[in-house]
């Protein structure tokens, strides 16, 4: 259901289809599954059975006990998982610091029916791709209300032709038209589902608020529905969307809960966390999935239902937790992070190399080279500076003369001392010209002293 980033070289995997009544076995951990509910259909959390005993993976999850399309949350299997004994819990934290419980998302199709009906003119909607119960309910909404629908944005349209093929989305073949039929229908039976819900710059949603769509203008009166929330760090993006979607005259209906009614989380909150662990009675608890506040207010739920705090393993990237004999404790880092691809090569661009970049993009590149007498050791021509990002020489040829003296002068001091290893001349160099361009400029350009013998 989800696009693969492309691979740099292609690898052969072997895929196995599972289902809630699946059992894996690798070496000595044996895993089976139990049925969650997320914003994505077939979710399912994970038993490991080891050794040292079981661990459960929640995934994703909340407890929505009228889900859109089946099946239910399987409370009695996890309620069976947590009788058997559960060594160690990895839950989800995302929703940690809300309280209550997360509403159904029956809510919102009702919500999406009731703009459907209310709009006078066409109905641009955007929501996530991957959440295929909600693009069910704008489906159900464009039928009911008798409008066309138009599909917008790459992921999108992969989702709901994927979708349909494996009965994931039920509708007719001719409820779709394309983005250059529109003008065959008028626009009150015209509905638009399209990418962008997160503001992001070339998404459908974003060009159609900046009047660059080829086929379909946003005109005064239509109504823009935006049905998912801002993920963190997406909020000024998601801002200048809906700033430019007024600006064309639109009504536009967006934010969480009870707000809007077009959106509400696929992740449970502190009622239904406080659940699974209920159910699952572990003896350890790692919190994952969410920001390190949201991991440590799922500590203090965890003690509110009887887990010792010091059972909860608070851990970040590249940190792990052993069982040995019963007991799990913090173990080794492994190493962890991006792995950075520049050109052909994986992972050869180090902290030095970023470092130096970063410098040459923000202060560019001082080139000093000079010509030294390879009998003497004393300069034979004036030294030349080349300036790369750093100053427009011809507007600059004051400070430039300024730099060759130094380089004279420091070259000179450099002779009477017989100093003649090259690296001690060139780092003397690179410290007295950034030293004295920095009381110039306050900018420190990458310094590189060339020594020509002849």
């Amino acid at each position: 259901m989800f696009e693969h980033p492309r691979r740099l070289h292609a690898v052969e995997a072997k895929l196995h289809i599972i289902d809630a009544e699946s059992t894996v076995q690798v070496g000595s951990i044996k895993a089976s599954f139990f049925t969650t509910i997320h914003s994505i259909p077939d979710c399912l959390g994970v038993l490991m059975q080891t050794p040292e005993g079981n661990v459960v993976h929640t995934g994703d999850f909340k407890f929505d006990m009228s889900p859109v399309k089946g099946p239910f949350p399987d409370l009695h299997r996890m309620a069976e998982i947590g009788m058997k004994g559960v060594k160690v819990l990895l839950s989800e934290s995302t929703n940690a610091e809300r309280p209550g419980f997360t509403p159904s998302e029956h809510m919102v199709g009702e919500h999406i029916f009731d703009a459907f009906a209310r709009a006078k003119q066409q109905v641009f909607i955007s929501t996530f791709a991957s959440n295929v119960n909600r693009v069910q309910q704008i489906i159900d909404a464009s039928i009911k209300t008798e409008r066309k629908l138009v599909l917008l944005g790459r992921s999108m349209v992969n989702v709901v032709t994927m979708a349909k093929e494996l009965g994931y989305l039920n509708f007719a073949d001719d409820l779709l038209i394309g983005p250059d039929e529109t003008e065959r229908f008028p626009p009150e039976k015209i509905a638009v589902l399209c990418t962008g819900s997160q503001g992001e710059p070339m998404a459908a949603l974003s060009r159609l608020a900046s009047s660059r769509h080829p086929h379909i203008e946003i005109l005064p009166g239509d109504t823009v529905i935006i049905a998912a929330g801002a993920i963190p760090g997406n909020e000024r993006n998601l801002a200048q969307l809906i700033d430019n979607l007024y600006v064309l005259g639109a009504r536009v209906i967006y934010g969480s809960g009870n707000a809007s009614g077009m959106h509400v989380s696929g992740h449970g909150s502190q009622e239904e966390l406080k659940l699974m662990l209920t159910l699952m009675k572990p003896e350890y608890l790692i919190p994952i999935h969410g920001e390190f506040r949201m991991l440590y207010q799922h500590r203090m739920l965890a003690d509110s239902v009887g887990i010792m705090p010091e059972n909860v393993f608070i851990i970040q990237n590249g940190d792990t937790v052993q069982i040995k004999e019963g007991r799990a404790s913090l173990g080794p880092k492994v190493p962890s992070g991006n792995s950075l691809v520049d050109g052909l090569m994986i992972g050869d661009v180090g902290n030095i190399v970023l470092r130096d970049r970063r410098q040459l993009s923000s202060d560019g590149m001082l080139i000093i080279v000079t010509t030294l007498s390879k009998m003497e050791k004393h300069m034979v021509a004036s030294p030349e500076v080349i300036s790369r990002g750093f100053v427009f020489v011809k507007d600059s040829e004051e400070l430039m003369s300024q730099i060759q003296d130094l380089v004279k002068s420091t070259m000179r001091d450099l002779s009477e001392s017989e100093t003649t290893q090259w690296n001690l001349i060139k780092q003397t160099l690179k410290d007295h010209i950034g030293q004295f361009v920095y009381k110039k400029t306050k900018r420190r350009p990458m310094i590189l002293p060339i020594i020509i013998e002849v």
